[in-house]
């Protein structure tokens, strides 16, 4: 990866699960050197899974392997003198340390970001945790899916309208705090000479969310006027058809709203007698009418596969997309074409399938190339070659249980 886009950025992660590890990763993936570093019990993601065959194994988890490809991976018990020790060495050498650790336990551990900071006045420090670094709930414990529904999503977006709200995806807040972490980290890096030496970038997941998924217009228009919008359930209350419908073999997702879309829809269906009445010529008026509109579109949906119907409206300019299983994206050859999958060899796992770049840069790609690391893999390469220490030493520490 020495040709990367961040080639020459010399990253450490210290981070657990989700959000730091992903974050380190999109780093890695283009180019940075990014040492992983644990605690010797690991990074808690090995036993979480999935795992093949659910047969549970430190190192064959999913969710491990899948954020952290392209890192080196070194143990160090930073709760002793001598681990913090060796830890803030690996800190000297860093231009970035990324964490997710609740702030009152870095600074147990004297890894505030102060005291990180007077070892190395130009790293930046990315913090992701889900509710930032001060405030009444900086100190909580907390999961993914509590930073998600105190930033409103769900209120929002998840559910019926009169119903309770639903969980949304596995770990959203995370993935999305550690996109913003890693843009907004790697501004950090590259501001360094306008500032004055590095900087803590206090990353949380919440408002993350509460900025892109709920939208500032709610939050701030309910400061302001006391109005905000709230969760509709399927489908769009302004304009029709909008909504999810079912086909032959799965689902749709239909979006006609402007004339030439509604036109090309009608257009697919074989312009039928129904839908030329003056009624429906407007998207909200259809809306209005949806109790009838839909009956008649769900009657022709059935008819036919998602994919036809996919194919056929989008060249007819109306954008319905087919909804499609997990499973069924994942042999989807739009993704294939862009060479978002690659193989990868694992000592444990043998060769996977694997998420390629998410961010295209044709100068110079990225994208995972090595697998994750196994636990403690390269100690004797990381600390011998990066902090010079002898081979006596590195037994002395693994004697003494630092690594």
């Amino acid at each position: 990866m020495s040709s990367g886009a961040l080639s020459g950025i010399k990253v450490v992660d210290f981070g657990q699960m989700v959000s730091a590890p992903f974050c380190a990763k999109l780093f890695g993936d283009y180019g940075a050197e990014v040492i992983k570093v644990e605690l010797p019990a690991g990074d808690s993601a090995r036993n979480t899974g999935p795992f093949p065959e659910d047969v549970p194994h430190q190192e064959k988890s999913g969710l491990f392997f899948v954020n952290n490809t392209n890192k080196r991976g070194v143990t160090c018990d930073v709760r002793t003198e001598a681990g913090r020790a060796l830890f803030n060495r690996l800190l000297e050498w860093a231009d970035v340390l990324i964490e997710n650790n609740l702030p009152r336990q870095m600074q147990e551990w004297g890894l505030d970001y102060d005291s990180m900071a007077s070892v190395n006045e130009n790293l930046v420090v990315i913090s992701i945790t889900p509710f930032g670094q001060t405030g009444p709930y900086s100190g909580w414990n907390a999961y993914d899916l509590n930073a998600y529904h105190l930033s409103g999503a769900s209120s929002r977006y998840c559910g019926r309208p009169g119903e309770m709200p639903l969980e949304h995806g596995t770990f959203a807040a995370d993935y999305f705090g550690a996109v913003s972490a890693a843009a907004w980290g790697l501004a950090a890096v590259y501001g360094r000479g306008m500032v004055g030496g590095g900087q803590l970038v206090d990353v949380s997941c919440a408002e993350a969310i509460a900025a892109a998924f709920v939208g500032g217009q709610n939050i701030g228009g309910y400061a302001q006027d006391g109005r905000f919008d709230k969760r509709t359930g399927v489908g769009m209350p302004l304009g029709a058809p909008a909504t999810i419908m079912p086909c032959k073999d799965g689902h749709v997702w239909m979006l006609a709203l402007e004339v030439g879309q509604w036109q090309g829809l009608k257009e697919v269906m074989g312009n039928p007698e129904w839908a030329d009445m003056e009624l429906f010529d407007d998207m909200l008026a259809r809306a209005q009418n949806a109790d009838i509109i839909y009956p008649f579109i769900e009657e022709w949906t059935m008819q036919h596969g998602k994919m036809e119907i996919m194919e056929k409206c989008q060249a007819a300019g109306c954008p319905i997309t087919a909804v499609f299983t997990v499973a069924e994206a994942a042999e989807q050859p739009h993704l294939a074409a862009r060479d978002y999958f690659v193989d990868i060899d694992h000592p444990e796992l043998g060769s996977i399938k694997n998420l390629g770049a998410p961010f295209k840069l044709p100068a110079s790609p990225g994208g995972p190339t090595t697998a994750a690391p196994l636990l403690g893999q390269h100690n004797a390469e990381v600390y011998g070659e990066i902090l010079g220490l002898s081979a006596a030493q590195l037994a002395q520490l693994e004697s003494d249980g630092t690594i």
